[in-house]
């Protein structure tokens, strides 16, 4: 199954998509597209560590999402993807200005069809203003965008606000 959950900043998702991942009883892959640019995000990294169980696999991989979903996705396996937003910056940033359309594209191709679960966690950036800088536009743009698609191929869609989940979709089987 596919999962898509989405909240603002400390709203509780990736806690929320732990504890899925956590009820599926399958061994758990965690792969974590944050890169540690400042003291501060290092800070948020070794937190998010120090709350995940212990054996649960980490992959590391801030660009090529697809390659590293294909690898690691199984049948009687669970991959916990945290989180979409940073993977979309890494890649906004990247010095090849097409890397972007190209990771968005491969990992929308081979999302359907890949075994087990497959949990997506990402910051909901569209429900305030528009922002004034083109960088960012672009950013809220392609977030969203990727949003959507993600959510047509998922079968269920969460929304977190304040510790809370809302169903926003849930597709039986």
């Amino acid at each position: 199954m596919k999962q898509l959950i989405l909240g603002g900043m400390r709203s509780g998702k990736s806690a929320l998509a732990e504890k899925l991942a956590a009820q599926t009883g399958l061994p758990v892959t965690y792969i974590a597209t944050a890169r540690p640019g400042d003291e501060e995000m290092t800070a948020r990294i070794k937190a998010h560590q120090n709350q995940r169980p212990g054996d649960w696999k980490l992959v590391e991989e801030p660009l090529f999402l697809a390659k590293t979903l294909r690898a690691q996705a199984a049948k009687n396996h669970c991959l916990l993807i945290d989180c979409l937003t940073l993977w979309v910056t890494n890649l906004l940033l990247h010095d090849d200005p097409e890397l972007f359309a190209r990771q968005k594209n491969e990992l929308l191709e081979i999302l359907p069809d890949l075994p087990g679960e497959i949990i997506l966690v990402s910051n909901e950036t569209n429900m305030g203003l528009v922002p004034m800088e083109a960088l960012s536009r672009r950013f809220c743009d392609e977030s969203g965008r990727l949003h959507q698609d993600i959510a047509r191929i998922s079968r269920r869609v969460i929304l977190v606000v304040a510790g809370l989940p809302q169903v926003i979709k849930e597709e039986q089987i």
